[in-house]
This record gives structure tokens, sequence and C-alpha cells, in this order.
């Protein structure tokens, strides 16, 4: 039986914190709250740190950039994998669910076959793996070609968490043609006579996109994968994607369609960067009025893993939200929301995954970190 006590801790329950309090981890569950006789374990002395669990970032598009750093530059999967995971763990993630866009109307990585790969090299680097990496495919509506790799990769238990997109100029995230055209001729250099094909075939492949969705959320139900929704744009759309089954209503645009995703009981979802940058990158509702206005459920990375630490132990101070809801945001809700039930909270019997934060001046670092019990990072900081 093998323990581990980890000592003078700052512990946030889900409830309160609490000064001072020691931890007792044993065969990677979490087995005791400031216990007696434990003669055997190991003891590791956290000196007042913060002590959290381990986080869960339920949508994450870093691999993407892991992989493809610059448009039709792509390193091997196994070592973007790899350093992926090293990311998020030095970031204090435990739990990520790397957000794969299957849109074969665009390039890159986002081509079916190649997402699919990616999806599959997830899948064999979790033996390896520093956390817990899972798979969140994107499936953009308007793409008939990509329902039989999703239904082959949720069947092989190589999809976790499934969502629907739809980037039609006029939905969600693009409000008109000009916007949409600019987000692709950003991201893939391409010219206009490309952005025009795109463009068409996008538009003509929206017929049949609705039985589309109904396919793939039967299945997702079946092998019991979460179902998510991605920039909700209206209480009609919100009604609609929980007909199909979704439970997570991802970045919703606005403050009506936030309060109705909420009001139907989808968990909502906003970028923990949005906190830090204080604005939407996109100009919609902000993450920050979500939180002060009581609709966000849970943070993710987004594209900056790193940014859902600061974000979270700066939102007491910018909101009327207590730390431990705060730290809920990224811990608790999101393991709800994708049926995670092992994780999530210091509590006794849950999953041993934590993290140790030391403040660096005003700057939150994950100093140690546990995932299953198991030390995975310990960093040093200030050498003076």
């Amino acid at each position: 039986m093998k323990q581990t006590l980890l000592t003078h801790a700052r512990v946030v329950f889900p409830a309160e914190v609490v000064e001072d309090i020691a931890v007792l981890i044993e065969d990677g569950r979490i087995a005791a709250i400031d216990p007696n006789g434990t003669k055997d374990a190991k003891i590791i002395d956290l000196s007042g740190r913060i002590l959290i669990p381990g986080m869960i970032d339920l949508h994450c598009d870093a691999l993407e950039k892991e992989i493809e750093p610059r448009p039709n530059v792509h390193f091997p999967l196994d070592f973007a994998c790899a350093q992926s995971d090293k990311r998020n763990a030095v970031a204090g993630i435990t739990t990520v669910f790397h957000a794969l866009s299957f849109a074969n109307h665009e390039l890159g990585v986002r081509n079916n076959a190649f997402a699919a790969e990616i999806a599959r090299a997830v899948h064999a680097w979790r033996l390896h793996a520093l956390i817990d990496n899972r798979v969140h495919v994107r499936y953009e509506v308007t793409d008939e070609t990509a329902p039989p790799v999703l239904r082959d990769l949720i069947e092989k238990g190589d999809a976790h968490l499934i969502s629907f997109m739809d980037h039609s100029p006029g939905q969600g995230q693009f409000r008109d043609v000009e916007a949409y055209r600019e987000y692709l001729a950003r991201t893939y250099k391409t010219d206009a006579d490309a952005l025009d094909t795109i463009l068409t075939r996008k538009l003509e492949a929206a017929q049949g996109a609705m039985e589309r969705m109904k396919s793939l959320a039967e299945q997702a139900r079946i092998h019991n994968v979460s179902i998510a929704s991605h920039d909700d744009d209206s209480p009609d759309k919100v009604a609609t994607v929980r007909a199909l089954g979704a439970v997570i209503s991802e970045f919703p645009i606005n403050l009506e369609t936030a309060r109705a995703a909420r009001e139907n009981g989808l968990a909502t979802l906003f970028g923990a960067p949005n906190i830090l940058r204080g604005k939407s990158q996109s100009g919609n509702m902000r993450a920050l009025d979500a939180v002060s206005n009581g609709v966000a459920d849970c943070l993710c990375g987004d594209y900056s893993p790193a940014a859902l630490l600061p974000s979270i132990m700066r939102l007491p101070s910018l909101t009327d939200i207590s730390l431990c809801q705060a730290v809920a945001m990224v811990t608790v809700n999101p393991a709800r929301a994708a049926g995670l039930s092992d994780r999530g909270e210091i509590t006794i019997g849950k999953r041993a995954d934590l993290v140790a934060v030391k403040m660096l001046g005003s700057l939150p670092q994950a100093e140690k970190v546990w995932v299953g019990g198991e030390l995975v990072l310990s960093a040093s900081f200030d050498h003076v």
C-alpha cells in the first residue's frame, strides 16, 4: 500500500478553503483529510502552498498548433503529443480534451484524415503520458464527409467528447461573409479564389446537416460520449442542440443565449484567455461578463492552456465569486459535464489529481502536480 502525506497545505475544498491541513494519498486516491497514524507515508511539506484539484480542460486547440506551428509545417505526431503533454502538466492541467477539428473544407490539420490520425496518436501516447490525454472531436456540420470518420473514432474509443460547430457566415462566430473570409485568409494564408471555392462548397454542403448531427449524436449517446454545441447564438439554437442530447454549450455568444443554455441544463464553457486579456477575440460576450452575470460554469484553455491557472486565481478579485467557485470552473464543473465522476474535488475517495500552487508575486505557478497519486511534475522557483 503506497501512501503519500501532503502536509501544511492551504486546501481548496468544494465549499471552503482551509489553512495548514494535510491530505493523505493512498493507492492513487484521496484517502483521508488531516489523518492520524500515517507513520509509513512519504511526507511532502507544502509549506503553505495552495492545493487545488487537478484542472480539467474540455477544449484546447493547442495540440493542432503544436503539430502545425506554421501553415504546412508539420512535426511528427508523437513529438507533438509529448510536448503538449508536458505543457499541460506544467500548466497544472491533469485531464485535457485535445480539440481536433474535422472540417475537410478547411486546410492543414483540419483535414479529416489527418485529424483522425492525430486522434489515434493521442490514444497511443496515453501509455507514456504525464496526464490524462483525451480527444474532443469538433464536427463542422457542413462537412458531409466527416461522419464515417467520426463514427469509427467513437466506436473505437478514440473520441471522448464531440461538439457540433457551424462556422457558416451568419452563424455564431462569423456574423457575415467578410468575417469568415478574413478568418480563413488570416489562418491559412489562402488567396481569394481558394476562399471562394471553400465558401461555395461550404454553403452547398449545409444541406443535410441536421440529419448528420442526429446520426452522430445517437452514436455518441450509445458510447457515453458527452455532446457539446459550439458558438450558440440564440435560445432557439440551444433548444435544438438540447434535443440532440447536448450537455455543454461552448462559447455562447451573448447573455440571453448563455442563460437559455443553463435553463436547459447545459453547462456553459468560456475561454480562460478571454479572462486574462479582458476581451473576446471575436468580439462576442466577454468571459468575465459571463462570470459576473452568473452564467459561466466552466473555463477552458482554448488556445492557451497556461491561461487557466492565472485566470481562476484572479477571478475572486475581479468578481464577487469565491476562490472555491473559481476553482470549480476548471475542476468539478467540467468533470461533471464530461461525465468524469471520479475526479475534480479534494474529497475522500476521489482520484488524487492534485496541484500545489506557488504564488510568485501575483503570478500563480504549478509547483507540483500529481496524477492518480503519482508526482508527475516538480518545479523549482526562486533560486536565491
